[in-house]
């Protein structure tokens, strides 16, 4: 059987599906045809229905459950590892704390890498009034706050390790936010699959990718190449710290606090967002 699967050019998505994609693990007569992309045009590609397995952001995914459902292998979730919503560092919101920083923020002009990323979400449920949130391709977020094209960004994927380099200042981490109002782990993304596919199908895609996974932790070596002809940023530690950082325990199986997450940040989400119906049948059984 040959699937479409598509997923992210970052580093922890391209560590994960290395192994499986390259036949160095047994596949269980799975065959894949793969496209990468940015995550946002990931989200946007599977509420076309255009893929059988997809890199989903969480908040992405709460829209389409109707259509997917998450393996349990796969997520990105933990702690300390959320979107990063920062400004330049002469802009005068680098100085605001509380209510003046919230205030400040509700008429600034606010940058996000997609509006059903986990990212945008966690924005919001942060700060509620900021009235508009414009979406751009998250590797030009930094460009566009340096050029003073936007007042405020959220930041993804690697620049969370490169920020500070280039000029820019934190004003608050969304996803240590989520921690203090929850007390649960970020779950920003997560590998979901059609329910057209039978779940006999669906459980033999999610042991193909935990193997494809475990074998990645013990061989990192192997995927090296592959990881860095995609990557945003070059340096071989920043790929690394990312990878550490997004693949854990969580990733091999999603568990029962990883769940606990999950169904959190989905009624926070019909929270903010009425019109989103909650449903609780999110994993393959």
């Amino acid at each position: 059987m040959k699937l479409k699967l598509a997923y992210s050019p970052c580093p922890n998505d391209t560590f994960a599906f290395h192994a499986m994609i390259h036949g160095l693990i047994d596949t269980e007569g799975l065959e894949f045809e793969t496209v990468l992309g940015d995550v946002e045009q990931l989200n946007q590609g599977a509420a076309s229905g255009k893929y059988d397995i997809c890199k989903l952001s969480y908040h992405a995914f709460f829209q389409l459950s109707d259509s997917y459902v998450m393996l349990r292998s796969g997520s990105a979730l933990g702690y300390h590892n959320g979107p990063l919503l920062v400004t330049a560092q002469n802009n005068p919101l680098a100085n605001l704390k509380g209510e003046e920083l919230e205030k400040a923020l509700s008429n600034s002009r606010v940058v996000i890498p997609g509006k059903m990323t986990t990212g945008a979400l966690l924005l919001k449920v942060a700060y509620p009034t900021i009235k508009e949130a414009t979406p751009i391709v998250f590797s030009d977020i930094e460009k566009e706050l340096l050029e003073g094209k936007f007042d405020a960004g959220v930041l993804i994927h690697e620049a969370r390790f490169t920020y500070r380099e280039k000029g820019l200042t934190l004003i608050t981490d969304l996803g240590e936010h989520w921690q203090n109002i929850s007390g649960l782990p970020v779950p920003l993304g997560g590998i979901a699959i059609s329910r057209r596919l039978p779940a006999d199908t669906a459980r033999k895609i999610n042991r193909v990718l935990r193997r494809s996974i475990e074998f990645a932790m013990k061989n990192p070596e192997k995927s090296r190449e592959y990881v860095t002809c995609h990557a945003q940023e070059m340096d071989p530690l920043v790929q690394k710290k990312h990878i550490d950082l997004f693949v854990n325990d969580y990733s091999i199986d999603i568990g029962v606090d990883g769940e606990r997450a999950v169904n959190a940040l989905f009624r926070k989400l019909t929270q903010v967002s009425p019109e989103i119906i909650f449903r609780d049948d999110l994993f393959i059984l």
